[in-house]
């Protein structure tokens, strides 16, 4: 059970406040922020390890996206989530299941998304009436309520300009706005669905997570996908998916409208589907070492006295020739680090004097091209930089599925038309790293 919900922004800001079981004071949002701050500026490790750092360590060691999703005070738990430039906190002072409040919140801010399209300060404050009628109606007394964009809809009017314009021309004549009367049984799905061309659309996405040691051996890898649906069919369809090879993911979770038992013995999703865009799949698969690495990092990082030299080689693997597009390249430099110098073949580079990294922005790569290489220098002020950093990569391969699943075939029933059916697939990166 959930007792309030707080929205802050980066400044430790309140922009929304709802309670639903009795009123939390505003000040656990500054014990938040200071438990936040002294966690930030804490240092990682034992005492002796934190002692061998010295008084010379100034910068905090964490960042805001470390901040640990609960933190434990005196009289509440701090369950908090970060996303997009906003925190959503919850103070509970009871036992409850941490996993049902971050779901709940998580579905707040989809919710919001396809609201308001950008969740953000500014959309927020522009539609505090939306926002509010939304978590009145999405949760009872603590508890999750109604939690389907299609039923809140038919509740909730979306602000478009011409629902704008009704609401206050409705308000002005004395008119309560009218209940929707034909609310479907089915609670993710809307009654009396009606479409000129009956189509529904597929997008498998997969990111890899991936840990690439220094000599190219692969020492932790496994793709999370998502099957993401768009569905413009009339009526109360009845549908029947199958893939070729179910077998080779795992750890399935699915949308409500998903037959459990139905994937269970047959490996099929037989579901009636919601109205528009909605997440119909989630689900694991294990890579083997050579379908974690659609590229090769191969860095080399030589330190001598009072800077060193650095050398990053990118070479495309096999992916069923797709060529793999928005490759970038994020290396961190040493903290001592007072100028770079470098070249590359293949994109463009920049050096963040900040953040001390180099940002290499290849581009699309292709088996048989060229590999793109990043050469340097750089100068520190230690007489011995500091050494075994990570780099990070991003890429995207359009069309290619790395876990294998594809989709076979889909069938209808209950409805006497033939839909279109579009299948897409992206694989693209996650936590892919790779260590020097």
């Amino acid at each position: 059970m959930i007792n309030s919900l707080f929205v802050i922004n980066l400044q430790g800001k309140i922009i929304v406040e709802k309670h639903w079981r009795g009123i939390i004071s505003r000040q656990i949002v500054d014990v938040f922020n200071d438990e936040s701050t002294k966690f930030m500026n804490s240092l990682p490790g034992t005492i002796e390890d934190k002692a061998g750092l010295g008084q010379d360590w100034k910068e905090p060691f964490y960042s805001r996206e470390d901040v640990p999703p609960i933190l434990e005070t005196p009289k509440y738990w701090l369950l908090n989530v970060l996303r997009d430039d906003l925190i959503w906190l919850c103070p509970v002072d009871r036992e409850v299941d941490p996993m049902l409040v971050f779901e709940f919140i998580h579905r707040i801010i989809d919710i919001l998304t396809d609201y308001l399209a950008d969740v953000s300060e500014l959309s927020i404050r522009e539609n505090f009436v939306t926002v509010y009628q939304l978590l009145e109606e999405m949760m009872d007394y603590g508890y999750p309520l109604t939690t389907e964009p299609n039923t809140l809809k038919d509740i909730i009017m979306p602000p478009t300009i011409m629902n704008r314009v009704m609401t206050t021309v409705g308000a002005a004549a004395g008119v309560a706005p009218k209940f929707p009367q034909n609310l479907s049984s089915i609670p993710w799905r809307k009654a009396g669905v009606k479409y000129t061309q009956n189509e529904i659309y597929f997008d498998i996405v997969e990111e890899i997570d991936a840990t690439i040691a220094q000599n190219g051996t692969v020492v932790s890898c496994e793709a999370h996908g998502n099957v993401v649906a768009n569905c413009r069919l009339s009526g109360m369809p009845d549908l029947t998916l199958s893939f070729i090879n179910p077998r080779v993911i795992d750890d399935v979770s699915f949308h409500p409208c998903v037959r459990y038992r139905k994937w269970e013995s047959d490996k099929v999703l037989s579901f009636v589907p919601p109205d528009g865009h909605f997440k119909l799949m989630s689900y694991r698969a294990e890579l083997t070492h050579y379908q974690a690495m659609p590229l090769q990092v191969k860095p080399q990082i030589l330190v001598s006295k009072n800077g060193g030299r650095f050398d990053i080689t990118v070479h495309p693997r096999s992916t069923d020739g797709k060529p793999i597009e928005n490759v970038k390249l994020t290396l961190p430099m040493p903290k001592s680090t007072i100028s770079v110098n470098a070249t590359c073949n293949g994109g463009q580079y920049m050096y963040d004097p900040v953040s001390k990294s180099i940002k290499w922005d290849v581009g699309k790569i292709q088996q048989g091209d060229r590999a793109p290489m990043l050469s340097g220098t750089f100068r520190s002020s230690d007489l011995n930089p500091e050494t075994g950093m990570t780099i990070s990569l991003d890429f995207q391969i359009s069309m290619h599925s790395v876990s294998g699943l594809k989709v076979d075939s889909l069938r209808l029933f209950h409805e006497g038309y033939k839909p279109y059916k579009g299948v897409r697939s992206m694989t693209k990166a996650g936590r892919f790293q790779v260590r020097t």
